[in-house]
């Protein structure tokens, strides 16, 4: 299965159609080309080896979010502040996710309350294969250039690939990443590392420095061994936000019942979908799709 990372693909095409001008406003029309050609690209590329797409998607509302009010604050901030209108924008990339989800013949996986990253990772869980890869396993393609799915190469089944670098991304020891990435945090999700109180980015301290010898030598142990209380208490809030083997049991058993619940469209409201919005390009190609 191709597992995309939806909300990326979209921003993504919607940062190249952007390019550096600020005051620029989206067409509508441009971005569901984009996105939908997108699409078309990585199952014509990646579908005879990995077979069909898996579209994965973010919720409004985020579980982490209820565990740890900063989580990702700052993206409001800047889109508050943006030339950009970002309401507007996101009422169209929402209604290129629901066209798919109604019109085309992939599984569109959306849980109240979760992000794409839990969807990718409970799939991974549910159908990676540790160990040695074997013949009986299906090869899982991640779509994303999110360097948090790292942690999933620990499946041998289990590959990704970065639409936005256009490589195949490679993690040679995945139980390190994640263990590091614990200890770190991840200021792009407004994550401090460990050592750092959990207001640090949005008071504007600086986060207590977090030396790189110290990180090595913590490297597969277990927290209690070198963490007071505080450090401790810090390292498991950390862990819940990035680790995708801590995703909440319901997440899981939502996510499940949905794929195995699906039902597909019927190939031919690709045709109609096209037609009606008048995308003479994509007919061409409607078989790729």
């Amino acid at each position: 299965m191709i597992l995309v990372d939806l909300n990326q693909v979209m921003i993504s095409n919607l940062m190249m159609q952007i390019g550096g001008k600020k005051n620029i406003q989206p067409e509508e029309d441009l971005i569901r080309h984009m996105v939908l050609n997108s699409l078309r690209m990585y199952r014509a590329k990646f579908g005879k080896k990995y077979g069909e797409l898996v579209i994965c998607c973010d919720d409004k509302d985020y579980w982490r979010r209820e565990l740890y009010p900063y989580y990702k604050i700052h993206r409001k901030k800047d889109r508050d502040e943006s030339a950009l209108d970002w309401n507007m924008i996101f009422t169209i990339l929402n209604g290129i996710r629901d066209d798919i989800r109604s019109e085309f013949p992939y599984k569109v996986i959306q849980v109240p309350h979760a992000e794409a990253d839990d969807v990718i990772g409970t799939l991974c869980h549910r159908f990676g294969h540790l160990g040695i890869m074997n013949g009986s396993a299906e090869p899982i393609l991640i779509l994303s250039s999110d360097k948090d799915f790292a942690q999933l190469q620990k499946y041998a089944n289990v590959e990704q690939y970065s639409p936005m670098g256009k490589k195949y991304v490679t993690c040679s020891n995945p139980a390190r990443y994640v263990h590091e990435h614990i200890l770190r945090g991840d200021r792009g999700d407004g994550v401090p590392n460990f050592l750092s109180a959990d207001d640090v980015f949005v008071t504007g301290k600086r986060q207590t420095p977090l030396a790189t010898k110290k990180v090595d030598a913590w490297n597969g142990k277990d927290p209690e061994e070198f963490c007071d209380e505080r450090m401790l208490r810090n390292y498991r809030r950390n862990q819940q936000l990035v680790d995708l083997d801590f995703i909440p049991e319901n997440i899981i058993e939502q996510t499940n019942e949905i794929y195995d619940n699906y039902k597909l469209n019927e190939r031919s409201k690709i045709f109609n979908y096209f037609v009606k919005n008048k995308m003479k390009n994509m007919m061409d190609v409607i078989h790729d799709f």
